[in-house]
């Protein structure tokens, strides 16, 4: 059987609702990790996500943040935030298990400033996350730790990135990609670049770029990282860009991957 897992971007659940739920129709993943939801969890549209044939994990807050996974299959073993002394963070980090797999669904601070204190706060994250991971997972398990890193991990990953490799960006400074690659080297692979390490793919349009698609001038910030031997069943990876040319859409638009078990 294979299992396609999708994670998005939506930048406000409810605005996205005329887009997400007949891409759910359409593309039909088993599970779909969304970012930003920005709506209290009194408030999340869950009649609407099951009426469309998905069971939903989530947790929220009013205009800011917000993660939820919407699966297909049976949702297990859900916890959101941190357990350690920081701030638990829970609209920015959830936990599930489906069908075996754990899935970590996070959306990273993006930094506002390299002289911004939530600079400083978004390095902490990633070393939260590492913990996270030595703590309560292993490299061994099937495990996907997916979402909105808010990081453009190599020059190919931002349209400008070999012209200005050095650039200073909250999610392409050097700082940035080193805390990536700490979290990396726990057990996790880039599923997309597994099979596409060719430039100019992005799921990050920003909208005062005026066609941005279409002059490819984006981010690849949105990941699915999966531990070696997940990684190893991965059949596909790819970039859905008709979302982001829908009406009043997203500025990210969905990357999904698709694993094979016998």
């Amino acid at each position: 059987m294979s299992f396609t897992v999708a994670t998005w971007n939506v930048n406000s659940i409810r605005a996205r609702m005329h887009i997400l739920l007949p891409w759910l129709d359409e593309a039909k993943p088993d599970v779909v990790c969304l970012q930003e939801t920005k709506v209290p969890n009194e408030a999340f549209p869950a009649e609407a996500i099951e009426g469309a044939g998905y069971q939903a994990a989530f947790r929220g807050q009013k205009s800011y943040n917000g993660v939820a996974i919407l699966s297909r299959h049976d949702i297990q073993d859900i916890r959101s935030g941190f357990d350690d002394d920081g701030e638990p963070d829970e609209p920015r980090l959830l936990t599930a298990t489906i069908h075996g797999i754990t899935l970590v669904n996070t959306y990273v601070p993006q930094g506002r400033d390299l002289d911004h204190p939530m600079f400083e706060y978004k390095l902490e994250w990633f070393g939260r996350i590492r913990r996270l991971l030595e703590e309560r997972f292993s490299p061994a398990e099937d495990l996907l730790w997916v979402g909105d890193l808010n990081v453009a991990p190599t020059p190919i990953d931002v349209w400008w990135g070999t012209q200005k490799p050095d650039a200073e960006h909250v999610c392409y400074h050097p700082r940035v990609t080193d805390a990536l690659d700490r979290v990396m080297a726990w057990g996790l692979v880039d599923a997309f670049r597994t099979h596409h390490p060719e430039p100019d793919q992005y799921t990050y349009y920003d909208y005062r770029a005026k066609g941005a698609i279409e002059a490819r001038k984006g981010w690849r910030i949105d990941h699915i990282l999966a531990t070696a031997g997940l990684a190893e069943r991965c059949s596909d990876a790819w970039i859905d860009l008709e979302p982001r040319r829908k009406v009043k859409p997203s500025d990210h638009t969905p990357l999904l991957a698709t694993f094979d078990f016998s």
